[in-house]
């Protein structure tokens, strides 16, 4: 009965869930943002933490959505967790400097006890990176409680044996010799009917969509779950950064990964393009193959996506059903949208694109 149900109810539940719980509006998601990044410079260190640095001495990884639950059913966060040790153990080492980008732990399904209880482990290994100075915690929708809980600071300390400073944002100021790159980071659910005290999301969330998912053990972090609402999201969240003065910015949230504005699939488009109108026939063949596979898990392209300019990122997700994880990876000098992908014994990085950080100038 279990798995007759699981097929029959994913789709509509998730839909139901993702049409109600969250309606992107670009006025309001402009508004929000806009706010959030004058209080940058009106208040730095107050909501957002503002860095100072150089293109050459950037070292950053940006990972989001964990959604660290309580090793339930409903836990979305079980599946990669070895992909996620692996990748923060290999950017402990490698001097990362690491920022938490939101939705760290899934406190909407969950009460902090359990969620502290079961995740001891990937806590003490991000503890090393607080000891040395280089951890940054953001926070989202679904662990607003850690910036309006009257006990969040004490839930942190217990944590991380120590305090732990929550922010809204990250401003990243990295000088390119007489230039600077000016880069805003934040979960992106600003703006959203998520974050907006939606009723229906609250309702939902608690009473059905938890309960449900423990039973049935759905996931609907999939890059197929509702496909449309998310790029909408995206869509605005770029048009927010093409704008006159505003910054590139970096996301999480809509736990679809996004490389300087476009998708994989858009990607994939725009260099098939590229590859027909050199006639590279080899090339042409391998990026249909790719074309057709990602197809299969995601098939939604914003038209204008071939004008798209590089001001937009998004982080994608650590709770994908297959193991594997995505994130953002700012060193070298180069900005990089990086997969940890899971295999039977470990996890091995992936750089799925990349670019030089002075093209975001």
């Amino acid at each position: 009965m279990r798995r007759f149900l699981q097929k029959t109810m994913n789709k509509p539940v998730t839909w139901l869930a993702n049409t109600f719980g969250s309606r992107p509006n670009r006025e309001r998601v402009h508004a929000a943002l806009t706010k959030l990044y004058n209080d940058s410079k009106e208040n730095p260190g107050r909501k957002v933490l503002v860095i100072d640095t150089d293109v050459t001495n950037a070292r950053f990884i940006i990972l989001s959505d964990q959604h660290k639950g309580a090793k339930n059913g409903s836990d979305d966060f079980m599946v990669c967790e070895h992909s996620y040790m692996t990748a923060l153990e290999y950017y402990y080492e490698q001097g990362f400097h690491f920022i938490s980008l939101g939705d760290e732990e899934e406190l909407w399904e969950n009460t902090v006890w359990p969620v502290k209880a079961n995740n001891k482990e990937s806590t003490a290994l991000q503890k090393k990176f607080l000891q040395q100075q280089r951890f940054t915690k953001v926070y989202g929708n679904h662990d607003t409680f850690w910036n309006n809980d009257p006990f969040a600071g004490m839930h942190l300390k217990s944590m991380y044996d120590g305090p732990v400073k929550i922010y809204e944002a990250v401003v990243l100021q990295l000088k390119a010799g007489e230039s600077k790159v000016t880069i805003f980071l934040t979960h992106g659910h600003q703006g959203d009917g998520q974050s907006d005290s939606n009723w229906f999301s609250a309702w939902f969330t608690g009473r059905v969509w938890a309960p449900l998912q423990s039973y049935l053990n759905l996931n609907p972090n999939v890059p197929s779950a509702s496909d449309e609402l998310k790029t909408a999201h995206n869509l605005f969240m770029y048009q927010w950064s093409e704008q006159e003065h505003n910054p590139v910015l970096i996301t999480g949230h809509t736990h679809q990964p996004v490389f300087a504005s476009l998708t994989h699939l858009e990607n994939l488009y725009k260099k098939l393009a590229v590859a027909r109108s050199t006639m590279d026939e080899v090339l042409i063949s391998t990026l249909n193959k790719k074309i057709r596979f990602k197809q299969n898990e995601f098939d939604f392209v914003i038209g204008s996506y071939s004008n798209m300019k590089p001001y937009y990122f998004n982080s994608g997700c650590c709770c994908f059903m297959d193991g594997d994880i995505t994130g953002i990876e700012i060193a070298d000098g180069m900005i990089r949208l990086i997969k940890w992908n899971k295999t039977e014994t470990n996890a091995e990085r992936i750089v799925l694109d990349e670019m030089e950080l002075k093209e975001l100038i």
